[in-house]
């Protein structure tokens, strides 16, 4: 027997803890037990704790065997063309660099074509390939604005590999209900028993999905456990009635003004304004009513206002917060939610039958003009009134790029968004060439991709206005790079003009032309790559 096999046999140590802290300590400090001290005590306890690993393992009980995976469901769609599952390996694999000196290059962002590749291939109701689930997920993950487009086209697939994956639980969380299957409108007891045990994702999914059918057999399923429901879900609950609100909501939510939820309160109030012939909408407008009023004394007809002195009871109940904001007046606060909440067709009626635009046109006394025209402009949104947005929108060509109305270009891009896509590229177009592109930015945001004709050709021509002036070609990037995303790919073939180098001007910006160059050949080359991947999303004419 060998010197180091009867050192181990002298020294079979029961308590593993001891192994550790003599390894801890040092053998120069802490003997082993059962070893002679020495250069020989390292090794002995190597070997005790060799041995004791051994014996460890052999007196585990075998665990019990997982159970099986569940296949992965059936996806029923169509799988991608060839063409377009290459060309969505290359978009989720795309790690655009960082360049120098603040130039883009000329190639394309694949990484930034990606939402507009899932919404096609989403209108067009293809599935993914196995084998993109992973990429796609990972995506997803790093970037929310990607989810909902992304897991709509990763389908089913991509719940079951959630489950499996911990970094992928994102996906359950962001589909309601995890991908669970709302029951059936029929099937009443499966609609209580999820309504009563389910998940909080999956009874907003019931509720949203039956909101859709039936509203009024939503309504009567939160109002059974309304009294019961925590604040923050009553919040989120009271937000899906959004979905076909109606005149028999009223006494349901009249009731929710009595919450003890403020922000219940406020959705509450919320949505009986928007209501058209509600109580409290009819309460608001006589409040709002009493404090604007139209002085024919004067040469030029003009409204006056009095805002309320005190915020009451009833105000409070109706969704008025009393407190005002720091750096706000409290007369002018508690009047803006006055009026933003006042039906808007009270207005003409209060106002001597006048029309909202001959409305708008009306002077306001006392510099009360942006504070009024800021509320009717939240109210325009909130009531999606057409009429009210065209008169607080004005001209787009209007000197003032503010407008008769809105107190900013964040108000008019809301109030652009009540009026159909034709009308909004029409005004938008108006408003680059009167203002130029630094102040149309927010505004093209609200515009339907692609571009429509007007708005394209507005950008367009403008872009090259700036670029033969010699302006700073870097502040125009925004702009560049939304309209790589959102100009129509036909558009491409008018680019090819403005690929050369320009002459620069004297005055130009040093370095300038060969920027825009670059800039033109990145778009037009972004806008041929749209329209290939639109062609491979394609399927050809039999």
């Amino acid at each position: 027997m060998s010197r180091t096999t009867a050192a181990v046999d002298t020294f079979l140590p029961g308590d593993w803890e001891e192994l550790v802290t003599t390894a801890l300590l040092g053998t120069d400090r802490r003997t082993p037990s059962g070893a002679a001290p020495g250069p020989r005590a390292p090794s002995a306890l190597l070997d005790a704790a060799a041995v004791a690993t051994v014996r460890r393992r052999a007196g585990l009980r075998p665990a019990r065997a997982a159970a099986r995976v569940e296949p992965s469901p059936e996806d029923p769609r169509p799988v991608l063309p060839p063409a377009a599952a290459r060309r969505l390996t290359m978009l989720l694999t795309d790690r655009p660099g960082t360049s120098g000196g603040g130039r883009r290059g000329t190639a394309p962002d694949l990484m930034e074509l990606l939402p507009q590749w899932l919404a096609a291939a989403n209108a067009r109701g293809f599935a993914p390939p196995p084998d993109a689930l992973p990429a796609l997920l990972d995506a997803a993950r790093g970037r929310t604005d990607l989810r909902p487009a992304a897991l709509r086209f990763a389908g089913p697939r991509a719940l079951w590999l959630a489950r499996l994956n911990p970094d992928w639980r994102f996906a359950l969380r962001s589909t309601p209900g995890g991908g669970a299957p709302v029951p059936s409108p029929r099937d009443m007891d499966g609609i209580r028993r999820l309504w009563q045990e389910g998940l909080f994702a999956e009874r907003v999914a019931l509720l949203s999905a039956l909101r859709a059918r039936e509203p009024a057999a939503a309504r009567e399923l939160l109002a059974a456990t309304w009294a019961t429901e925590r604040a923050e879900d009553r919040l989120m609950f009271l937000d899906s009635l959004r979905t076909g609100i109606g005149p028999d909501d009223e006494p349901f939510l009249e009731q929710a003004l009595a919450d003890r939820s403020r922000n219940v309160r406020a959705t509450a109030a919320e949505l009986l304004s928007a209501l058209p012939g509600s109580a409290l909408a009819e309460r608001m407008a006589v409040r709002a009513g009493a404090c604007v009023a139209v002085d024919r004394t004067r040469d030029v007809p003009a409204i006056t206002v009095e805002a309320p002195h005190e915020c009451d009871a009833g105000m409070e109940r109706d969704g008025v917060v009393a407190k005002a904001p720091a750096g706000r007046g409290e007369r002018s606060w508690w009047f803006g939610q006055l009026v933003e909440s006042a039906p808007l067709g009270s207005w003409s009626r209060r106002l001597g039958g006048r029309t909202p635009r001959e409305i708008v046109a009306l002077p306001v006394a006392d510099d009360w003009q942006s504070e009024l025209h800021a509320a009717w402009c939240r109210a325009a949104v909130r009531q999606r009134d057409a009429a009210w947005s065209r008169a607080l929108l004005g001209e787009p060509s209007a000197p003032e790029a503010g407008g008769p109305g809105a107190v900013s270009l964040a108000e008019r891009a809301k109030l652009l968004g009540m009026l159909n896509g034709a009308e909004r590229a029409e005004w938008v177009a108006g408003f680059i060439e009167k203002h130029g592109l630094s102040e149309a930015f927010q505004l093209l945001g609200v515009c339907a991709v692609p571009w429509a004709a007007p708005v394209g050709r507005a950008v367009v021509d403008a872009l090259n206005i700036a670029r033969d002036a010699g302006s700073y070609p870097w502040s125009f990037s925004g702009v560049m790079g939304l309209a790589e995303r959102c100009l129509d790919p036909s558009e491409a073939g008018r680019l090819d003009a403005l690929l050369a180098v320009p002459d620069e001007p004297e005055n130009a910006s040093p370095g300038a032309g060969g920027y825009w160059s670059e800039a033109f050949q990145r778009l037009v080359t972004t806008l041929r790559l749209r329209a290939a991947m639109l062609a491979e999303l394609t399927p050809p004419t039999p």
